[in-house]
C-alpha cells in the first residue's frame, strides 16, 4: 500500500491525472497526449522540488518516518556485501529491533549495526518497531568489542524512536545499557561512521550514534525526545507536537548549524521513499568519504579525537 503525506496532496492529484493519461495513450486510440504529459510532469517536479525546499521541521518529521524509506536491511542489501548477522548479547538474549553483523563495505571488513523498524505488520511486530531493548544494545557493545579486537571499522545506520520503554526493559536495566554502549562507542579505538537515515530517537539513538563521523539525511531528524512526548511533557497535550517539532532543532539543517552533526547527506528530489537507490548511494559516499578520512591513523589518535568532538558539542549554543 502506498503511503501519503498530507502536505503532497497537490503533487499527487498531479501524478494521479499523468498515470491517466498514460494509461490512455497505451490504449492507441490514435490520441497524441506526448506535450500534456510532459507539461505536468515538468509542473508536477516543479511542485515536487518547491515543496521539499521548504519542509517545516514539523513536515520533515512525517518525511523521516515515511514507511517506504529504505530501512537498514535495505543498505544491508544495497551497500554491503556478504553481510553475515551476529545475533544474542550473551547475558540473556535477542533482540531483533538492533541488527548487527560482518560485512564488506567497498572492499573493507567491518561491523555493521543499526536499528530495523520492519516494512509489514508481521515485520514491525518481529522487529519491536525498531525500538531495541537491553540486550539489543549489549549485543552492539559485543559487536563494537569485537570491531577493537580486530581492528574493523564500525558503520551504524539509525532508525528509531527511542529505546523500548517497556517493564520488562527497565527490569533488565535499560538505561544501564544505553550508557554503557555510549561508553562503549567512545572507548574503542577503530573508526566509527554513523548517519542517521530516519528517526534518531532520545538515547536509543546515540547509543549506537557516538561516532568520529556523525551524517543525516536531509530529511531525517535526531532529537532527545520525539515532538509528541515534548509536547505531553511541555503543554499537557501532544496536539501542539508541531511547536515541539520547531523548538526542539531537531532537523538535519539545525543540527549542522549547531555543530552537533558533521554533514547532510542530500536526499533524491522528494526524499529518500521516492528513490532507494540513489539515496543509498550518496549514503555510501557519505560513508566512504568518512572512513578515509581516517586511514592510516592510530587507533589511540581515533578514539581522542571522537571523545574531544563530544566534549566540545554545545560551544556554538
Amino acid at each position: 500500500m502506498v503511503h501519503h503525506l498530507e502536505f503532497e496532496k497537490p503533487i499527487l492529484e498531479l501524478e494521479g491525472k499523468i498515470a491517466e493519461l498514460k494509461h490512455m495513450d497505451h490504449t492507441g486510440d490514435g490520441m497524441d497526449m506526448q506535450d500534456e504529459l510532459a507539461r505536468l510532469q515538468a509542473k508536477a517536479d516543479k511542485i515536487l522540488r518547491q515543496t521539499y525546499d521548504k519542509l517545516g521541521a514539523d513536515q520533515k518529521v512525517q518525511v523521516s518516518r515515511h514507511p517506504e524509506r529504505p530501512h537498514f536491511k535495505d543498505y544491508i542489501k544495497g551497500i554491503i556485501k556478504d553481510f553475515t548477522p551476529l545475533a544474542g548479547d550473551r547475558l540473556f538474549g535477542e533482540d531483533h529491533a538492533l541488527v548487527g553483523g560482518l560485512g564488506r563495505f567497498q572492499g573493507r571488513s567491518c561491523v555493521i549495526i543499526g536499528q530495523e523498524k520492519g516494512n509489514d505488520t508481521e515485520s514491525r511486530i518481529h522487529h519491536n518497531f525498531g525500538m531495541a531493548r537491553p540486550e539489543g544494545y549489549r549485543k552492539a557493545q559485543r559487536l563494537m568489542d569485537m570491531a577493537d579486537r580486530f581492528n574493523l571499522p564500525i558503520i551504524t545506520l539509525v532508525d528509531t524512536a527511542g529505546a523500548y520503554p517497556g517493564v520488562g526493559a527497565e527490569e533488565r536495566g535499560q538505561s544501564e545499557a544505553i550508557a554503557k554502549s555510549i561508553e562503549k562507542c567512545l572507548r574503542v579505538k577503530v573508526p566509527i561512521v554513523s548517519v542517521i537515515i530516519g528517526e534518531g530517537g532520545s538515547g536509543g539513538a546515540i547509543a549506537i550514534a557516538s561516532a568520529n563521523r556523525v551524517y543525516m539525511l536531509e530529511h531525517s531528524i535526531y532529537s532527545v525526545i520525539s515532538p509528541e512526548g515534548c509536547a505531553s511533557i511541555l503543554w499537557r497535550s501532544a496536539e501542539y507536537a508541531k511547536d515541539a517539532a520547531r523548538a526542539l532543532k531537531l532537523t538535519a539543517q539545525d543540527l549542522k548549524e549547531l555543530d552537533i552533526i558533521d554533514d547532510v547527506i542530500a536526499e533524491p528530489v522528494g526524499g529518500a521513499h521516492r528513490n532507494h537507490a540513489e539515496t543509498m548511494s550518496n549514503v555510501r559516499d557519505a560513508i566512504e568519504a568518512g572512513l578515509k578520512e581516517m586511514d592510516g591513523l592510530d587507533g589511540s589518535i581515533i578514539k581522542a579525537r571522537r571523545r574531544q568532538k563530544f566534549l566540545e558539542i554545545g560551544n556554538k549554543l
